[in-house]
């Protein structure tokens, strides 16, 4: 299996296709492979790696605890290691977080960013909500857990109209839910506490995409909206009638736009 060892810990990543790189980072709750739907649209004409962060899918715990910006970090070292240069960026919710750091970072490593579903600061309502999934997770019922996040997650006419295809992830989190998940889980959760970029966002100069759902109710729509006011010639496109996690309510359109931006900045 594909892992580099920085700093003692390993991440784990995969590689697809040959060209520009583009590095998928990944949301809460998500792995590499959560990305590979896009695998083939995507590896036809870019460098497509995919990685999990600390905590994250295969990668290695992070007992000693993190914030976003040691997570910038470890992609800076990520990249370093596999000799890339310069990169395409695209982060979802969490992932958006650690782009957005990295980028105001180490700017000239990017060559164009992609940002979705995320923000650039944790607002007072998402540190309560966080509150209320860490307690959801410390119950070790993946019943309890699934019942109060996923309604966030989804659009309510997705939630209602595949309830029982959500009822299988709601079957396999419940496997899956044990004190090593729990506790990496609340480890991510309370990495992002202090999370704030809302001042320095204007300093990204590079071409900029920002992607927003409808009916986003973990990051809203006003998050992506003040991001796209704070970047200069940013772009901004919602997808209509979504939730939080677009890219599996509506995975085509949310590629195509990916791939539009990608097109027109090459």
């Amino acid at each position: 299996m594909p892992y580099v060892n920085i700093d003692g810990k390993k991440l784990y990543y995969r590689e697809y296709g040959s060209g520009t790189p583009i590095v998928f980072l990944n949301g809460i709750m998500m792995s590499t492979a959560s990305w590979i739907p896009f695998v083939d649209t995507v590896s036809k004409e870019y460098r497509m790696i995919t990685v999990d962060l600390l905590d994250q899918g295969r990668s290695d715990d992070c007992e000693e605890g993190y914030t976003i910006d040691i997570q910038a970090s470890f992609l800076m070292k990520f990249l370093d290691k596999l000799g890339l240069e310069q990169v395409i960026l695209l982060g979802m919710s969490y992932g958006g977080k650690v782009v957005l750091t990295f980028t105001t970072k180490y700017q000239s490593k990017v060559k164009s960013l992609i940002v979705s579903n995320t923000d650039s600061f944790t607002s007072n309502m998402m540190k309560e909500i966080g509150k209320g999934w860490a307690y959801a997770s410390s119950t070790l019922d993946g019943d309890i857990f699934s019942s109060i996040v996923f309604p966030y997650m989804y659009s309510f006419n997705f939630y209602q109209n595949n309830y029982k295809s959500i009822g299988n992830r709601k079957k396999a989190l419940s496997k899956a839910l044990n004190e090593k998940w729990r506790d990496r889980f609340i480890r991510h959760l309370y990495s992002a506490i202090d999370y704030d970029l809302s001042h320095e966002i204007k300093n990204i100069k590079v071409p900029t995409l920002i992607i927003s759902s409808e009916f986003d109710m973990v990051t809203f729509v006003g998050h992506q909206e003040f991001i796209h006011n704070q970047v200069k010639d940013s772009q901004w496109i919602t997808i209509k009638g979504a939730g939080h996690a677009a890219l599996y309510e509506k995975p085509e359109e949310y590629i195509s736009i990916v791939m539009d931006f990608l097109k027109n900045n090459k």
